[in-house]
């Protein structure tokens, strides 16, 4: 089931075109679950209606989807969702794939007991922060969880997206969250075996 919600801007926070990021396979798109979300799912923390927000090509949403939960993702762009929906069909399961800028959560008019994001927060400039955050509140209630994997400001080098601080994630969360963990972990990538210096968040609505 899929359906497309009105109102899709471009991107605010990159001159890149979203349609352009998947022409060709990205190196975060590595064909399975990030290991962090993966053990996850293996331990039974992610339950209820789950919210892949920047699903890419359906990996996470995917995971959820085989343990039986009611599986959504959205992203905003089309030629990443029409493969996250053939990988749905190739391999049997129900998931719903929705166009959106996450920035605008709220259209949805639903909420989710977990929210799963993926490499999503750390491409928001910090004055688009905001709004993506009034997108989550609107999109959960109180004891909702929320997994967050974003480039840590460790990972050296200057390429690719904004490399986030503790201290960000500690301030963009400081309304109507609170913080259960950030800890050091690992993005995996198909261009660096040694992968990339990440946060891994968990957070709980309040």
């Amino acid at each position: 089931m899929s359906r497309k919600v009105s109102g899709v801007r471009p991107h605010r926070a990159s001159t890149i075109r979203p349609e352009d990021l998947y022409r060709s396979r990205p190196p975060w798109d590595i064909g399975r679950p990030q290991p962090a979300f993966h053990a996850l799912t293996a331990a039974g923390t992610i339950t209820g209606r789950m919210l892949d927000a920047g699903c890419g090509t359906g990996e996470h949403t995917l995971m959820c989807a085989a343990i039986g939960l009611d599986a959504t993702g959205v992203d905003l762009v089309a030629n990443a969702l029409e493969t996250a929906r053939r990988k749905a069909h190739d391999r049997g399961l129900s998931a719903r794939f929705l166009q959106l800028d996450a920035r605008d959560l709220d259209e949805l008019d639903e909420t989710f007991d977990t929210v799963l994001d993926c490499g999503l927060f750390h491409v928001f400039d910090p004055d688009a922060r905001p709004a993506y955050l009034a997108g989550l509140a609107a999109a959960t209630g109180p004891g909702a969880r929320y997994f967050m994997l974003c480039f840590s400001d460790q990972q050296p080098g200057e390429s690719g997206p904004h490399r986030v601080s503790r201290s960000e994630i500690i301030a963009a969360f400081a309304d109507g969250w609170r913080i259960d963990a950030i800890e050091p972990a690992r993005i995996e990538v198909t261009i660096d075996p040694d992968g990339i210096r990440a946060w891994a968040v968990a957070a709980t609505r309040v």
